[in-house]
C-alpha cells in the first residue's frame, strides 16, 4: 500500500495495459475510475468504478470524472503501417477528447502513452503521437508522456527474436543511440512506470524514455520476461 492514495481516471480501461494497470493500481491502493464502452463492461478489472462513455467523445464523460490523475491508453490496437488512417480518425480525436475532458474535470496531471521518436518505421503513427503530444502541451497541464517503442508481453512475443540485433546496434557507433531510443521493453517495466507517472506526479511536462521506463522497474537496463527472470539487454 502506498502513503498517500491517488484518485486516478483511465481512458482505455479495457485495453491490454489499461487492464493491467488498473490492477496494479487498485493492488497498492489507490481508486480509479476506467472509462468503458457500452458491451465492455466485463473488461474491466474488479474494484474500478465504471465510468460509461465515448472515448472520443468528451461530453459523454467530462462531468463523471472525480480523479485528479488521467491516463491516456487509447489507440488503435496492434498498430502497423497501413492503420495510417485509423490513426488520424481514432488516436488523434481521442487524446483531443481526452484533454478536453482533462481541463473540465480540473485534472491536475495528465499521463499519455506516446511512442519513441524519432523511430526509423511507423512514421504516420510516431506523427500522430508527436502531434498529440504538442496538444497536451498546449492545454497548459502537468503532463507526464511515456515514449516506449515495443512492449513485449503476452501475445507481443515476437520481437524477443529481435534482441540480438539490438545487442549488436548498441555495440555500433552508428546506430547505438537509435537502438537505445527504441529499445524493447516488458510489460512489467511498462506497468511499472506507469505506476511511478501516477504516483509521482509532474510538474510541468516530463518526458520518459525507454532508457527512464527500464530504469525505474529497476532492473539496470535489463528486460525481465513475464516470470521475472532477468533477460539480457
Amino acid at each position: 500500500m502506498v502513503s498517500e492514495q491517488h484518485r486516478v481516471f483511465v481512458a482505455g480501461s479495457t485495453g491490454y495495459l489499461g487492464t493491467r494497470l488498473i490492477a496494479a493500481l487498485l493492488q497498492k491502493g489507490h481508486s480509479v475510475e476506467g472509462l468503458v464502452r457500452k458491451g465492455s463492461e466485463g473488461k474491466l478489472p474488479a474494484g474500478c468504478k465504471m465510468i460509461a462513455g465515448d472515448p472520443l467523445n468528451s461530453d459523454s464523460y467530462k462531468h463523471e470524472i472525480s480523479s485528479h490523475t488521467f491516463v491516456h491508453l487509447v489507440g488503435v490496437p496492434n498498430p502497423n503501417p497501413s492503420k495510417a488512417k485509423l490513426f488520424r480518425e481514432i488516436d488523434l480525436p481521442a487524446v483531443r477528447a481526452s484533454v478536453n475532458a482533462a481541463t473540465h474535470a480540473g485534472i491536475k496531471h495528465f499521463v499519455y502513452l506516446s511512442v519513441a521518436h524519432p523511430a526509423p518505421v511507423m512514421k504516420a503513427y510516431v506523427q500522430t503521437r508527436i502531434e498529440a503530444e504538442q496538444m497536451i502541451r498546449e492545454s497548459g497541464l502537468n503532463a507526464t508522456m511515456l515514449r516506449p517503442w515495443y512492449v513485449l508481453g503476452p501475445g507481443h512475443r515476437w520481437a524477443y527474436a529481435l534482441i540480438p540485433f539490438y545487442k549488436l546496434f548498441e555495440c555500433l557507433p552508428s546506430t547505438r543511440e537509435g537502438a537505445l531510443r527504441c529499445g524493447l521493453v516488458s510489460i512489467k517495466q511498462m506497468i511499472a512506470s506507469l505506476v511511478n507517472a501516477v504516483e509521482t506526479p509532474a510538474a510541468g511536462v516530463r518526458i520518459v524514455t525507454v532508457a527512464d521506463i527500464k530504469t525505474i522497474f529497476g532492473c539496470g537496463g535489463a528486460t525481465p520476461s513475464d516470470s521475472g527472470a532477468g533477460l539480457s539487454f
